[in-house]
């Protein structure tokens, strides 16, 4: 499980699990609060990706670590960042948590979290997408702005970053449990 400042070195789930159990990994989720509210490994510490830098890392400095994401993709892009974080060693979860479903094991779930606010994006741009296109076809052409709209915001939240529609989810009620 060594690092070198490139990669990270994989481990599947039907082999970790045992070792977590053991105490001999420190399991590490990256992924964002509202991903992390809805579903998660027992055990696994919460350091989001985008706290990294200033998280206190301390704690885990002198051992090994395995990182999960979603899917894994995030964690092997970041490989560079938690390679140099100074653990005694580094390797990622293959799959992520999917991965750890998908091997049968256990995730604890709370059903009552909302939706990540990535996915209410996704549903909300979606559906307008959708409504204007059906009611500019079928109603009045003029409707078509709203998927116009929709894909204009899309395409600045790609290019900067900042999406509108996710920060203005993140202000509803039923978003609030999640950060908290």
């Amino acid at each position: 499980m060594q690092t070198n400042h490139q990669e990270l070195p994989g481990i599947d789930a039907q082999s970790a699990a045992p070792r977590i159990e053991g105490g001999k990994l420190v399991l590490i989720d990256i992924r964002e609060p509202d991903e992390r509210a809805r579903e998660w490994i027992a055990g696994s510490v919460a350091i989001p990706l985008s706290a990294w830098k200033s998280a206190d890392l301390a704690p885990y400095r002198n051992k090994a670590v395995l990182l999960h994401c979603r899917s894994g993709n995030r964690t092997m892009i970041n490989a560079p960042l938690f390679a140099e974080a100074g653990f005694a060693s580094a390797a990622f979860l293959e799959g992520g948590i999917e991965g750890w479903k998908d091997a049968g094991l256990p995730v604890t779930r709370n059903r009552k979290a909302p939706l990540e606010i990535m996915r209410q994006v996704q549903i909300i741009a979606g559906s307008l997408a959708c409504a204007g296109g059906l009611a500019g076809y079928l109603a009045d052409p003029v409707y078509a702005l709203i998927p116009a709209f929709v894909g204009a915001g899309l395409l600045m939240a790609g290019v900067t970053g900042w999406c509108g529609l996710a920060r203005l989810l993140g202000h509803m009620p039923w978003n609030k449990q999640a950060s908290a």
